[in-house]
């Protein structure tokens, strides 16, 4: 063994003593790749140095190490997984790639589609309505314009109301964000100037039943509206923009009309992200999806 390649999977504490015991399916999945591959396999902290130049990291959501690093991130749900170079999901292949319906089979993704509306949402997903609002889903930062955003998250609300001149404006705070005094009074002044905006700590699925488009920068809320069939209007980078209205800066009244007609075909998209372009790791094919992500970035898996 003592050439072998070696492999540091960086992990939270409570993630590392469970892949340490094998009770993590995903990691040991990756690590059965690996081991098999000549590997030899070891679980770390985050931010662990310990290790030689010619160390494999596999880093759990956080940025990898810029030499033979690759990061690992569950797909917004279980069983879906990614292995790619960045922690930002904007910067991942499956971002810059093409989706195009024909290539998927419309019976087998409206299964798909069917069933994943079910295991998520139980019912929820068949009882909806457009009641005449609009859901704008606030993540944090809200006073920032940072570089993968369109305009700062306060200045996107007032966009919407700004376009979209008759339809209510329902912001929702996230309930795990921590916001400041400066956050807090901008979304207040926004109340005081526009009646038609309320802002809430909102129960997500009763929103997507019943608002008629999700307006936001890059919250998994837009991903979760696909499917309650909702289209959504993005002011930021992510990895599930294929199927989005991108809001173009200059032309935003031409967005907020084209988001107000917009009907993707939500059950081939999703097929193809989760199916295709991620990796299932119930299915049988898990074993060869995550040898060829290592692969792709030319890691030693034979």
């Amino acid at each position: 063994m003592s050439d072998a390649h070696h492999l540091h999977f960086h992990l939270e504490p409570d993630l590392r003593q469970a892949a340490a015991l094998g009770e993590h399916p995903f990691i040991a999945k990756m690590a059965f790749v690996l081991e098999s591959a000549g590997f030899r396999v070891e679980y770390r902290d985050h931010g662990d140095t310990d290790r030689s130049n010619d160390t494999y990291v596999l880093s759990h959501m956080k940025p990898p190490p810029e030499k033979r690093g690759l990061v690992f991130r569950r797909v917004y749900e279980y069983p879906f997984w990614q292995i790619d170079g960045s922690a930002q999901r904007w910067e991942w292949d499956v971002a810059k790639s093409a989706f195009d319906p024909a290539l998927i089979s419309g019976p087998e993704a409206a299964q798909f589609y069917e069933f994943w509306q079910k295991r998520q949402y139980q019912n929820a997903p068949r009882t909806t309505s457009r009641d005449g609002f609009v859901y704008i889903p606030l993540q944090g930062h809200l006073t920032e314009h940072r570089s993968f955003q369109s305009c700062s998250p306060i200045a996107m609300v007032e966009h919407c109301l700004a376009h979209d001149k008759t339809r209510q404006v329902i912001a929702t705070i996230h309930p795990t964000e921590t916001y400041t005094d400066t956050e807090i009074a901008a979304l207040e002044a926004l109340e005081r100037k526009y009646p038609r905006l309320r802002v809430d700590v909102g129960d997500m699925i009763p929103l997507l039943q019943t608002c008629d488009y999700v307006v936001s920068q890059n919250s998994s809320v837009a991903f979760a509206g696909y499917f309650f069939g909702k289209p959504a209007l993005l002011f930021g980078d992510i990895d599930f923009h294929h199927i989005a209205v991108r809001a173009d800066m200059d032309r935003l009244a031409d967005s907020f009309a084209q988001v107000q007609t917009h009907r993707p075909d939500y059950a081939k998209y999703l097929y193809w992200f989760w199916q295709d372009q991620s990796i299932n790791a119930g299915r049988d094919d898990v074993y060869g999806k995550i040898a060829a992500r290592f692969r792709r970035f030319d890691w030693p898996i034979d």
